[in-house]
C-alpha cells in the first residue's frame, strides 16, 4: 500500500531534516523525483513551492530519477552541485543558486531521458480543452507571458516543455514553478501581489532567477492530458503594438522541430507526429510589447469556436 502526504504537512525544519538524511520522493506527474540536499535553500524553495504536492512515505517506492544538490568546497569558496544517480553533467554553480539549479537539473533529467513523448521547448497551457504551445528562444518573454496566461484562467502544462504523446498527439501535463527572469519577477509580482515565490538566485548565468508557485487548478487537473490547438511563437519587443500574423506550416513545422530536444530519437514517426499537430494547429507569430493586451488576445483566442 503507497502511503502518502502533501509536502506542507512536514514543516520546514523537518522538510530539510529529510532532505538531508535520506530525501523525499516528490511526485511531480508525471514523474517521481528522489530529491536529497543539505542546502537550506533547496528545503526552503520546495517548502515554498510545492506544498501540495504529494511526498511518497512507503518503504519500496519507485522514483523516476534520483537527483541531489550538494555542497562543494573550491578553493576560497562553496559551491554547489547537481547529481543524478551520481552523475554530474554540469559544471558546479554558485552556492545561492542550489535551488534554482536543482529546477534546472530536474529538466535535464526528462529532456535527456523521457523519451516515450516528443519533448519540445516551450510552455504549454489549455482552456476550455484546448492546448496552445509556446516555442521561443530565452529572451523572447515566454516566461512572464506563461505566468500572466496561468494566473488569468489558463491552465498551466508546463512553463519548459511540452510532452507530445506521438501516437495520441495529446500533451502530457507536467506543472512545475514557473522560472522567471530580471524584470519579469517584478513585473508577475505587480500583476499578483498574492503570488508565491521561492527563493531568489542572483547573479546567475541568466541574471536573477525566480521561481512562481503555480496554480491550484494546474495540479489539479495534472494527469488530464489535452490536445494541441494552437503554436504560437511569441517575441516580447518593449514598448511595441500588439502584432499577429499567421505563420506557414512549412515555416512553423521547421522551428517547431529546431526546438524538439528528441525529435530525432523517434525518428519518422517523431517528424511525423510534429508535422500533425502543426497541420492540425492554428499557427501565428505574436510580438507584444504591452502584456495586457496580450492577454486579451489570448482570451479572444480561446473564445473563439476553432
Amino acid at each position: 500500500m503507497r502511503f502518502t502526504q502533501v509536502l506542507s504537512a512536514f514543516s520546514p525544519a523537518e522538510l530539510a531534516r529529510r532532505l538531508r538524511s535520506g530525501g523525499i520522493f516528490l511526485r511531480i506527474p508525471p514523474f517521481v523525483m528522489h530529491i536529497c540536499s543539505p542546502i537550506p535553500v533547496v528545503a526552503q524553495g520546495l517548502h515554498a513551492l510545492y506544498p501540495d504536492h504529494e511526498v511518497l512515505t512507503d518503504e519500496d517506492i519507485f522514483a523516476d530519477f534520483h537527483v541531489s544538490v550538494k555542497p562543494k568546497r573550491r578553493l576560497l569558496k562553496t559551491v554547489c552541485v547537481f547529481e543524478m544517480d551520481g552523475f554530474q553533467p554540469f559544471t558546479p554553480l554558485a552556492y545561492g543558486e542550489a535551488y534554482a539549479f536543482l529546477e534546472w537539473g530536474m529538466n535535464w533529467c526528462v529532456t535527456s531521458y523521457c523519451h516515450t513523448w516528443i519533448t519540445v521547448h516551450s510552455a504549454v497551457l489549455e482552456r476550455g480543452g484546448r492546448v496552445v504551445i509556446l516555442p521561443a528562444p530565452p529572451g523572447s518573454g515566454k516566461s512572464t507571458l506563461c505566468a500572466a496566461l496561468m494566473l488569468n484562467g489558463w491552465r498551466l502544462l508546463s512553463d519548459e516543455m511540452a510532452l507530445l504523446d506521438p501516437v495520441s498527439g495529446l500533451v502530457t501535463p507536467s506543472p512545475r514553478p514557473v522560472s522567471l527572469k530580471n524584470e519579469s519577477i517584478e513585473v508577475i509580482r505587480g500583476l499578483a501581489p498574492d503570488a508565491s515565490f521561492g527563493p531568489v538566485a542572483r547573479d546567475t548565468m541568466k541574471g536573477t532567477v525566480a521561481h512562481m508557485r503555480i496554480s491550484p487548478q494546474s495540479l489539479a487537473l495534472a494527469g488530464e492530458s489535452a490536445r494541441p490547438a494552437w503554436v504560437v511563437f511569441p517575441q516580447f519587443k518593449r514598448a511595441a503594438a500588439l502584432s499577429v500574423q499567421e505563420r506557414p506550416k512549412a515555416n512553423a513545422l521547421v522551428e517547431l522541430a529546431s526546438n524538439s530536444f528528441n525529435h530525432h530519437v523517434h525518428g519518422r514517426a517523431g517528424f511525423q507526429a510534429l508535422a500533425t499537430l502543426v497541420d492540425e494547429c492554428g499557427c501565428y507569430d505574436l510580438q507584444y510589447g504591452h502584456l495586457d493586451e496580450a492577454i486579451a488576445w489570448f482570451a479572444a483566442l480561446a473564445a473563439s469556436p476553432t
